[in-house]
């Protein structure tokens, strides 16, 4: 932990709170609240952000609900096709995703950056949900139904503010990647979609090692907030019908 987590993050912030002299400063960070090329592409990742982790969470859930359902789902088999996916490598899922746009001469992106995110990400909505839904004291609904309540008001007033900890658990993994990423966005827009990942990595690769660290470090700040944000949620409570 302190060699691979601890000592990189340090670094990050290191880097970002210095100049090229190595001199302390905050320069490299208020850099960013006026470089409109960075905000620009930070709004643009912001919206491609949320509407891949809508779109997972439109999916995700009922797909995680007829999974974790027995009478539904009776086969075990079920849940390792959305495993299978996963055991391939990300970068050669992106690479035959566009190969496949290529050959139904479907133009590169905003709308094709956003299908390869959700086919990346979407199993990492799925199982979080799976997870709670499977693990979920089935006694609650059924109290819920001896007690009069259709089944519409069983899954809003039971079901899921139950399952709401798994959600924000896929939303805090599908979210943040997806905001961060580089490498999708180039081989699925031929770079005409920059993200917040593209720029942290031209700047790096440009040597501008402090102004990409505070970027990075930018982006570390963000997974905090909104970790601290989703993390109180582990207890949910259900209103009585």
């Amino acid at each position: 932990m302190v060699l691979f987590v601890v000592l990189p993050l340090l670094l990050i912030v290191l880097y970002a709170l210095q100049d090229g002299s190595g001199h302390f400063t905050f320069a490299n960070i208020a850099k960013f609240f006026t470089d409109r090329d960075a905000l620009a592409t930070f709004a643009v990742s912001l919206e491609v952000g949320i509407e891949t982790t809508l779109i997972c969470i439109l999916l995700g859930y009922p797909a995680a609900w007829i999974l974790s359902n027995r009478e539904l789902n009776k086969s075990a088999v079920t849940i390792v096709l959305f495993i299978l996916p996963m055991w391939i490598n990300a970068l050669m899922r992106t690479l035959a995703t566009t190969e496949l746009f290529n050959m139904l001469k479907i133009p590169l992106g905003k709308g094709t950056l956003i299908f390869g995110m959700v086919y990346d990400f979407l199993p990492f909505m799925i199982y979080p949900i799976y997870n709670i839904l499977l693990k979920m004291d089935k006694s609650y609904a059924e109290a819920a139904e001896d007690l009069g309540a259709s089944p519409l008001k069983v899954f809003t007033r039971v079901t899921l503010p139950l399952s709401m900890p798994g959600v924000l658990s896929g939303v805090m993994m599908v979210f943040m990647p997806t905001m961060s990423t580089f490498a999708i966005s180039e081989f699925l827009t031929n770079n005409k979609v920059k993200l917040f990942g593209t720029i942290i990595q031209e700047n790096i690769n440009a040597s501008s090692w402090n102004y990409g660290a505070a970027l990075a470090f930018i982006m570390l700040l963000i997974i905090g907030i909104c970790s601290l944000f989703g993390g109180g949620s582990d207890k949910t409570e259900v209103e009585g019908l």
